[in-house]
């Protein structure tokens, strides 16, 4: 892994994976610091406002090592069960019997694969220290169903993302964030943002992409004025838009993708007058 991640190859692929609707980096080091973290045996922590990419980021990585992926995503409900795996009854040759059905931790780990941790900041505090060991330089974990000591195969790594400051979440203590290398993911913008959306959504309208691209723009800045939530700037919701926009009049996709999903009136009164400006 770690030679692949220091060859010359990497560019050439990372811009094949996106051609194919894999993550376009706004800068090619956010995606080669991920890469080469992973490879030095790190765990990866992608940091960044909701639709900015972090999960595709992810997807992006495990196909570029070529290794399968397996996801956790956590909310308040999370326990060890959606960890670590359960117990089950079932029968063999006519008899009952118990069996253990591994989780993703316990699939990853002994397929020396990658481990994804959606939304971690979204899981109870007394939950996540399940798997510390797992996160540490001992890679292993003691299987509270099996009593196995299961240990990482070669290739095992972890990658998490986390949304900051928004509602339901909470701050990761220092002791999990200090486990994690953390590579912040922005939202797209210019050049980077029309190449996705030429790529990766049913617009082929020069024109109309050109002002998306404006949009995405202008509500980065009302985000920045304290006038919308992060979430307006979504690039899942414009790319959204972007789609219904190539066959539906781009203020009508606009509303359907992005204006309605919020709450407050006021905001969704913003997001219309820029629609209606650009539009």
């Amino acid at each position: 892994m770690l030679e692949l991640a220091k060859s010359g190859a990497w560019v050439t692929e990372l811009a094949a994976r996106a051609g194919n609707g894999g993550y376009i980096p706004p800068d090619e080091a956010i995606a080669f610091d991920a890469a080469l973290a992973l490879a030095l045996g790190k765990n990866v922590l992608l940091q960044g406002p909701t639709g900015s990419g972090k999960t595709k980021l992810a997807e992006t990585l495990a196909q570029w090592f070529g290794m399968p992926m397996h996801a956790v995503n956590c909310s308040v409900d999370l326990d060890a069960e959606a960890l670590i795996g359960f117990k089950t009854l079932s029968h063999d040759q006519g008899r009952p019997t118990v069996e253990y059905v591994p989780g993703p931790v316990v699939k990853a780990m002994t397929g020396g694969e990658l481990l994804y941790i959606d939304e971690v900041n979204m899981a109870k505090p007394e939950t996540l220290p399940i798997i510390n060991g797992v996160l540490d330089y001992r890679r292993r974990l003691t299987n509270p169903f099996t009593g196995e000591v299961v240990e990482a195969a070669e290739g095992f790594g972890v990658i998490a993302a986390v949304n900051v400051g928004y509602v339901g979440t909470v701050p990761l203590n220092e002791a999990l964030k200090n486990r994690f290398v953390v590579v912040d993911v922005p939202y797209l913008q210019g050049e980077a943002l029309e190449k996705l959306i030429r790529e990766q959504s049913s617009l082929r309208d020069a024109s109309l992409i050109s002002r998306f691209v404006r949009l995405s723009s202008d509500l980065l800045e009302q985000i920045r004025m304290g006038q919308l939530p992060d979430e307006a700037a979504s690039i899942r919701a414009l790319l959204d838009a972007c789609d219904l926009a190539a066959y539906l009049p781009p203020e009508r996709a606009i509303r359907r993708a992005i204006v309605d999903k919020l709450e407050d009136e006021r905001e969704q009164a913003a997001v219309r007058n820029l629609a209606e400006t650009l539009f």
